[in-house]
């Protein structure tokens, strides 16, 4: 403890530097967007609004009580929340959100995001302390400055999760140097462990990069190093045993839900040319974080020098140049090939976001320009600034002479800006060279320079995230809380005991209802059931492909019944037979299904025959609802409508297919249909695009000549309500497209649902019910069976994770197509519990005590042979 109060008290200026300079250069950055605690414009860019602000908000439910720490009813149907905090709320970080309310979920991510910016300065700053000793404490700071502010860091600033891993990075690799140098393992296995724990994605790139890094120090060091290996693997292998209390959970999440692995179709990635290295290493280049961008590198200009001077020092052995030398061509070689890029991505290919290893490039550079800093002086600066120059001249070959067309991210002042810098730092270290400057002087104004360069690139970083994403307004997603959170109260009031699901018409995000805390359908998560996402696509639900977004919109009313939506809110009136409107709350209104099931029924084996089509959805939702109900009915109609009126739209139809196509592409089309529906049928008109991928930009609007609800085609069902009617009606609608010049569809027919067989059908089916009720983990029924054994079919998702509980005797648990969970249950009263615990927890959490104690034992035993060692040469 002393120790640590004499360190603190020699270093506390460098220390409070180096994490008060990047704090405050990102609270000036953010304020001068508008951003700040409280201000209308939030932090909330790309998948902070939809995702993150609501994860972190459930995570805070969960830690008041109002959620379990294992398994949510509120993400989806159900999902393991386990395995969603090890990709999204890991981290020593993420508890602070309990100082904040729900509705304060913006301000809470503006001040995580500055927390780990600043904290990842604060930690480079010990690293570099530790590691160049011979530089001065201004240079540590200086160097802090930088690593905190690459441009990785702020491009994808508001992708919050991904920030711990540059806290953890820098002291993984002290870690290493202290446990090769000093015999000390401590730091290596808890900086491990902290970073496995909170994010095993970033974990796996910073773990393979940590193994080259040690093995490039194993190997130019062999003579002093060779009995490291040993120590090094031990520490590594317990700290991985320890993580497994997180990591094994999630494995067997991902593997038992349908992940795949990408195949390798292509050598060279995409849109990656020959310039790349010199365009991403100007001031201010961003060009995007969707599709065909290129990796983010820049950690600024004299790192970059100095990370090229370290292999023309005379002063720096050979073989750590090669060493070194080999992981920056690995790293460069990742860029542009295919298979490497992936490997870095766990052969899982990113979904935006593109190149996400490349900040261990950008750390490599900072970490050699370190090392070369140690050995330049006013002698040998002359080769820096030779270099200088010649990265001045190669900048501004690229510039005038690249391929039109290409870059086009790249303005004047991005140029002007770099060979500006480059003159100022050329001009400084020439006034050194020529000892105008002293080496203090010197450290003391490349800080300076260095901050001020940060700034002037946080501010592009910062600005192209606005342009690309928009920094969302506070409004929208605080205005509706109160109205839509007194609603979900009124639901649950309503409810009782019994568990029900209740869907947002006019959601926030897709993800509202993790936030809410009410059980829904919609999820938007890299983490998520997809094998009972995808029998809910076949059922009319989309979630297509990988099953990364699973949207209630657009389906009909027999599945809200069949999956226990009780309830909608709506600011508009939905036309939805057996929705009776309860309450109300601002521009929201609370709607009640009469028909909706709890969240099982009894029923026979016939489900378990089903010959399932799964292209036709309301062929699989006539079958399934017949076999629980044991009828026979036959609940949908066809009818095509005619075309009344087009405004700004040429219509054509041929071979089954109708395309739209915009007469004036700045407008949205217009189509006014009419058609005869039928008297006593919820009806619908049906979009089904013929290419998916061409209409992933397309909006549609269905509405009786006003209204309605406009959601993204591809994403959303495509069954558009138009409404019941009492007796035969001709109806006149109209159908508004946006987002795309030009739409093809299959002929979209009119479809309608039989009222009186959906009546039948789901009035039996409620004669059969199951009330369940959720609570945290455990799900649970009192039944009367009749029959001598009958089955249960639920709509909760099946999963390896949970166990049935009879009467208390642990009980089979069958699945329906590995979808959702059914099960046997005998003649007589029973109670009847589902309990949720992720698979591999228990063995992960004996791993975790195992490698912690195990660790206690390697250390105690290998610090003292060095102690041994030390008294021995005394």
């Amino acid at each position: 403890m002393n120790k640590i109060k004499s360190f603190i008290k020699e270093n506390h200026w460098g220390m409070m530097l180096s994490f008060f300079l990047p704090l405050m250069i990102m609270i000036g950055l953010y304020a001068s967007l508008g951003i700040y605690p409280g201000s209308d414009r939030s932090i909330l860019a790309s998948d902070a609004f939809s995702q993150f602000s609501n994860f972190h908000a459930s995570f805070r439910n969960m830690m008041t009580g109002k959620q379990s720490l294992f398994y949510s009813f509120n993400a989806g149907l159900g999902l393991n929340y386990y395995a969603l905090i090890s990709y999204y709320l890991g981290g020593l970080f993420t508890p602070l959100v309990i100082f904040f309310d729900n509705a304060h979920m913006p301000d809470a991510l503006y001040v995580l995001t500055l927390l780990k910016i600043a904290t990842s300065g604060l930690t480079f700053w010990f690293f570099a302390h530790e590691t160049f000793k011979k530089v001065s404490n201004m240079w540590h700071v200086a160097l802090s400055v930088a690593y905190s502010l690459m441009s990785f860091t702020l491009a994808q600033s508001e992708i919050v999760m991904w920030l711990d891993t540059f806290v953890y990075l820098p002291l993984i690799i002290l870690g290493i140097d202290r446990l090769m140098e000093q015999r000390k393992p401590k730091l290596l296995f808890i900086s491990y462990l902290l970073l496995f724990i909170t994010n095993y994605y970033f974990g796996f790139m910073v773990g393979v990069f940590s193994v080259m890094y040690f093995f490039v120090k194993y190997f130019t060091q062999f003579k002093t190093m060779k009995k490291t290996i040993v120590p090094y693997f031990t520490t590594s292998i317990l700290a991985g045993l320890s993580s497994m209390v997180m990591i094994l959970p999630m494995y067997l999440d991902l593997k038992n839900n349908g992940e795949t692995l990408s195949q390798i179709t292509k050598l060279k990635t995409d849109a990656t040319g020959i310039w790349d290295l010199v365009a991403k290493n100007m001031i201010g280049i961003y060009d995007n974080t969707r599709y065909g961008s290129i990796p983010f590198i820049y950690i600024g200009i004299i790192p970059l020098l100095l990370a090229l001077f370290y292999f023309i020092s005379k002063r720096i052995h050979w073989k750590t140049k090669v060493g070194f030398g080999l992981m920056a061509i690995f790293l460069i070689a990742s860029f542009y090939l295919e298979p490497l890029n992936l490997a870095w991505h766990g052969f899982h290919s990113p979904n935006m976001f593109l190149f996400r290893f490349s900040f261990l490039f950008s750390f490599l550079v900072i970490l050699l320009a370190g090392y070369a800093l140690e050995v330049m002086d006013q002698k040998n600066v002359w080769q820096v600034i030779a270099l200088g120059f010649g990265w001045m001249i190669l900048t501004t070959c690229f510039y005038f002479f690249h391929q039109k067309g290409s870059y086009t991210y790249i303005k004047d002042t991005n140029f002007y800006l770099t060979i500006g810098f480059l003159a100022i730092y050329m001009l400084v270290l020439i006034l050194y060279r020529l000892k105008f400057v002293p080496q203090k002087g010197l450290a003391i104004l490349f800080c300076v320079l260095m901050s001020g360069e940060a700034i002037i690139n946080g501010h592009y970083m910062l600005n192209g995230i606005l342009n690309d994403w928009n920094y969302a307004s506070r409004s929208l997603y605080t205005a509706p809380r109160k109205d839509i959170a007194t609603l979900v109260a009124d639901s649950e009031a309503s409810s009782g005991e019994t568990t029900y699901r209740l869907e947002n018409l006019d959601p926030i995000s897709t993800n509202d209802s993790i936030n809410f805390g009410y059980s829904g359908i919609s999820l938007f998560s890299s983490i998520r059931n997809r094998h009972s996402s995808e029998l809910m696509n076949q059922l009319g639900f989309r979630a297509r492909g990988t099953a990364l977004n699973a949207r209630y919109d657009n389906n009909n009313i027999m599945m809200d019944s069949l999956f226990g939506v009780r309830y909608n809110i709506s600011k508009t009136p939905i036309n939805k037979y057996g929705f009776t409107k309860i309450a109300s709350a601002g521009n929201y209104s609370l709607y009640q299904n009469q028909y909706a099931l709890p969240l099982g029924v009894k029923t026979s084996q016939a489900y378990t025959k089903i010959k399932w089509v799964p292209t036709d959805n309301l062929g699989c939702q006539e079958k399934l609802v017949n076999a629980l109900s044991g009828l026979n009915q036959h609940f949908f109609q066809f009818v095509y409508p005619t075309i009344d009126k087009t405004e700004n739209s040429q219509v054509t139809t041929k071979d089954g297919k109708t395309t739209f196509k915009a007469i004036d592409d700045s407008k949205p089309q217009s189509v006014i249909y009419k058609v005869i529906i039928p008297r006593y049928q919820q009806s619908y008109f049906s979009l089904f695009p013929i290419d998916f991928g061409a209409e992933s930009k397309t909006y549609a609007t269905v509405s009786m000549m006003g209204g309605g609800h406009r959601t993204q085609m591809t994403l959303t069902g495509q069954y558009y309500n138009l409404g019941i009617f009492e007796k035969s009606t001709e109806l006149r609608y109209r159908l508004t497209l946006d987002g795309n010049d030009e739409v093809t569809l299959v002929n979209p027919p009119v479809i309608s649902l039989d009222l009186k067989q959906y009546e039948t059908a789901m009035n039996k089916l409620k004669n059969q019910a199951v009330d369940f009720k959720a609570d945290g983990r455990h799900v649970t029924a009192t039944i009367d069976m009749k029959d001598d054994e009958t089955n249960i079919f639920t709509t909760i998702p099946y999963d390896n994770g949970w166990s049935l509980y009879i009467d208390g005797k642990k009980a089979d648990i069958q699945s329906f197509r590995d979808g959702f969970i059914t099960f046997k249950v005998p003649k007589g009263h029973h109670k009847i519990e589902l309990s949720f615990m992720p698979q591999g927890f228990i063995i992960g959490s004996l791993l975790f005590v195992f490698g912690i104690v195990g660790f206690i034992f390697f250390d105690y035993y290998y610090e003292g042979k060095k102690r041994k060692h030390s008294s021995h040469h005394q």
